[in-house]
């Protein structure tokens, strides 16, 4: 990003062949529309390209990048709030494993739809923390820095929001 910065403009395509997944991933359970996300991630990477003087390289790229991503994310949440979200089981399907039963396979269909469905009913704030500790795989330093919080507050907010997911779920 430093070189972006710098003016060599060639690098956001670098950047964006390595992060654009993550970032679809991230924005995708937290609007749960797969046209929307695609177009957030776009999004996104206009804003690094517009913002790109504000990266001072002290921190990780991936924190300024969700950064970002989230001011994004409330601009989208701003303008669509009166949109229905839905998550697409079918966009899942490739993830459920290969080779079980046409039982076994409906079965695990309907789990993680059912557990994208608790998901979806967890308070914005919540499911943010999950998804990128879970979804993202970040360690807890990085998502409190994106978070502008402690470590320890970002441990607490991800055990108090497993408990909440834990009960939606097995309410369902």
């Amino acid at each position: 990003m430093l070189q972006v910065k710098d003016g060599n403009l060639e690098k956001m395509g670098l950047l964006f062949e390595r992060y654009h997944r993550a970032l679809f991933g991230f924005l995708y359970h937290m609007t749960g529309q797969t046209d929307a996300s695609e177009d957030l991630v776009q999004n996104v990477f206009y804003r690094m390209l517009k913002y790109r003087h504000t990266f001072t390289g002290d921190g990780e790229f991936r924190t300024w990048m969700y950064h970002l991503a989230r001011n994004v994310l409330a601009d989208h949440v701003r303008k669509n709030k009166h949109t229905v979200h839905h998550y697409d089981v079918a966009d899942f399907v490739e993830k459920i494993g290969g080779g079980p039963s046409a039982d076994e396979s409906m079965q695990k269909e309907q789990e993680l739809a059912s557990l994208h469905d608790a998901l979806r009913k967890l308070s914005p704030d919540n499911r943010e923390v999950l998804i990128l500790s879970r979804f993202q795989e970040l360690k807890y330093e990085e998502i409190a820095r994106i978070l502008d919080t402690t470590e320890g507050a970002v441990k607490v907010r991800v055990h108090r929001a497993m408990n909440e997911l834990k009960r939606v779920y097995l309410k369902a």
